[in-house]
This record gives structure tokens, sequence and C-alpha cells, in this order.
């Protein structure tokens, strides 16, 4: 089967919900392209295990740039897809990334604080003066979690979820996350970027329970990061 056609290892499924394992590489959603998505993989294999007839419904409440791995989560109805939106507008769903950064860090944790803007013609996003025309605020907290040889190992938890904003944002602290050569990394990765939603903590749309789901990394960062993985503390 082609790579692109495969459904990922799924990681919550029930009659409101379902998560995936995002593979780098892959589009999370479509717009307008033909190319295949995520989206309509998941809704292929929704449609054939239930048989259901006609579309098939599936809400799509927030995306993962196509470099980046790790947790993405769909919404099986429209309630659940409303209430699980308003959860990511507020802010109120715990995201936790890891990346691998360039360079090591002057503070072993931190919050970082900046103010972004769109370059729509250059397919960026810039940081600028605050509170600038058309700028949006940009707020993460980071933890180091290992160090080795010239890279960090950062756990990252965004409280703002802005375009780009990680790998904008450590950029332009000068860290790029290694492999983004969009935002000044001098490393490459194959169809990737050292960054990967580690866990999502949501409540249930229906239950209001809370649910903490989690992305195992990448098996290529096992052997490129393996020494960072092996120094991080248990």
């Amino acid at each position: 089967m082609d790579p692109s056609q495969s459904l990922p290892e799924i990681l919550y499924e029930d009659n409101h919900c379902l998560a995936i394992d995002k593979p780098s590489g892959r589009l999370s959603t479509h717009f307008q392209g033909s190319e295949e998505t995520l989206d309509r993989v998941v809704k292929r294999y929704l449609k054939e295990k239930y048989d259901k007839p006609g579309n098939v419904y599936l809400g799509i409440v927030h995306r993962l740039d196509r470099l980046t791995s790790g947790v993405l989560i769909f919404a099986r109805t429209s309630k659940a897809a409303a209430r699980l939106a308003e959860q990511f507008r507020k802010g109120s769903i715990e995201k936790t990334y890891w990346a691998m950064v360039e360079g090591e860090l002057a503070r072993s944790a931190g919050t970082l604080e900046d103010w972004l803007k769109k370059d729509t013609e250059r397919g960026r996003v810039e940081v600028v003066e605050p509170r600038a025309r058309g700028a949006r605020q940009a707020l993460l907290h980071y933890q180091v979690r290992a160090t080795h040889d010239g890279l960090s190992w950062v756990e990252v938890r965004p409280q703002t979820g802005r375009t780009h904003q990680l790998r904008v944002q450590m950029a332009h602290h000068g860290h790029p996350i290694f492999g983004d050569a969009k935002y000044g990394s001098i490393h490459t990765m194959d169809h990737a970027i050292g960054l990967h939603a580690r866990s999502l903590t949501f409540l249930h749309p229906i239950r209001y329970e809370p649910i903490t789901l989690k992305a195992e990394v990448p098996r290529v960062w096992r052997g490129r990061f393996a020494h960072l993985l092996q120094e991080a503390p248990q």
C-alpha cells in the first residue's frame, strides 16, 4: 500500500472522538488540493469499519504542521467538534511537545513571550514588535530535558496556539528546531523536523472527564537522537 494511503496508529477511538499518531511528512487536513491527507484517510477508515452510507462526518479541531509528528485528534460528531474547538480556543487543552533544538539553552527552564505576524507572501511567520498591527501574542513554557553534542532536547508547553509558534519562537531565541530549514536550522531531516506533539490532555466532549493521550517518538528519533534520549532524567 502507498504510505500516503495508510492509516497511522490510532491512539483513541469512541463514538465522539478519534486520535491518531500523525507521522511527519503527511498533511493533517485538505483544502482544495488533491494530495492525500490524514482526514481523508480517517474518513475512509470510519466508512469501511462502520459500513456507513454516504459522507462520513469528521470534525477538524486542530492541525499539526506537515513536518511535525504526534497526537492529532478529530471529532466524530458536530457536537464533539464544537466542544473540542472551544477548548482549543480557550487554551484549556494542555499540549506538550518535544523539540530537538540546536545549541544549549542558557536557562534550564523558562517562558518565552513574543508577538508573531504571518508573512503570507513568503509563507513564513515573523517575530515583530509587541502589539504591532496584525500581530498576535505567543507564549510558551519550556524545560530542558537533556543536552548532548550541541543539541538540546526541550519539553515545550505552548500557552497559545499560533501558526508555526514553536518553530518561530525557538529560532528567534537562537535555538532553531533540528531540520527546520525554513527557520534557520543548519541540519536536515527527510520530510521531518525535530518537533513531536508528545501529549494532549482534554476534557471528553460528552463525559467531561480528563483524557491524556501520548505518542511515542518517531523511530528515526531513536537513531538520530539516541544520545539525547538516553541522557534524559527518568
